[in-house]
């Protein structure tokens, strides 16, 4: 029997404004059942958060859209993901996009996505290991630059790593463990021009905060040989 969930997903996103064609097709191709955990594969392509590990969570299909189609991706750009997380995100960006670089700080989740993305043939996919918030200098420039995880100013390196006219998405804001009272993250739309960045509010949004350097290996993992 067909899975008719993808389709009443894009439904729900068409009512919610979202508007471009390629943007809905990316999302109704990319099966997010296989981004989630077991325990929650049954609300899969419910229009909602859902927790996965390491304290990180799987974004809202709305908020994917709606960053996504903010972004504006052509099919001839690079886009650099900072946050990988389950690979929801990067697997939407592929079929919109040439290539599409994404980082992740922590090693189980990469190495997870990493399996979801060969399982899924996303071969124009490429992933780093590392501290999201210096960027992939060597591949650097993109086009695009999209942040997963809450910062509360982009720093002037990703900046750099940006081409002229090309658009950054990232929430903007403190996380969510600050005082509730003036808890407020936006996603914000930033376009690099030639005196420096054009800045437009879009949406409220709630993120996990992003987080410098690269977690602690369990010691039981020392010594094991790194793939990239």
């Amino acid at each position: 029997m067909p899975d008719h969930r993808p389709i009443a997903l894009v439904m729900a996103l068409r009512k919610q404004g979202i508007t471009d064609a390629r943007v809905l097709s990316a999302i109704e191709r990319t099966p997010r059942e296989v981004f989630v955990a077991a325990p929650f594969a049954h609300a899969a392509y419910d229009n909602t958060a859902l927790p996965i590990a390491c304290g990180q969570t799987i974004s809202q299909p709305y908020v994917v859209a709606y960053a996504t189609e903010a972004l504006d991706v052509g099919p001839a750009m690079q886009v650099l993901e900072i946050g990988t997380g389950s690979g929801y995100q990067a697997a939407v960006l592929s079929p919109l996009c040439r290539k599409v670089y994404t980082i992740e700080r922590h090693k189980p989740l990469l190495r997870e996505a990493e399996a979801r993305f060969k399982a899924l043939k996303l071969e124009n996919i490429v992933t780093k290991h590392g501290d999201g918030l210096t960027g992939w200098p060597e591949q650097a420039p993109f086009d695009r630059i999209l942040l997963s995880a809450s910062i509360e100013d982009v720093p002037p390196i990703l900046i750099e790593q940006l081409k002229p006219g090309g658009i950054l998405v990232a929430p903007l804001g403190p996380g969510p463990n600050s005082d509730p009272e003036s808890f407020c993250q936006l996603l914000t739309k930033m376009i690099r021009t030639e005196t420096g960045l054009k800045r437009e509010a879009l949406i409220p949004v709630v993120f996990v905060p992003m987080m410098p350097g690269v977690p602690q290996e369990p010691r039981g993992n020392h010594g094991r040989s790194d793939k990239t």
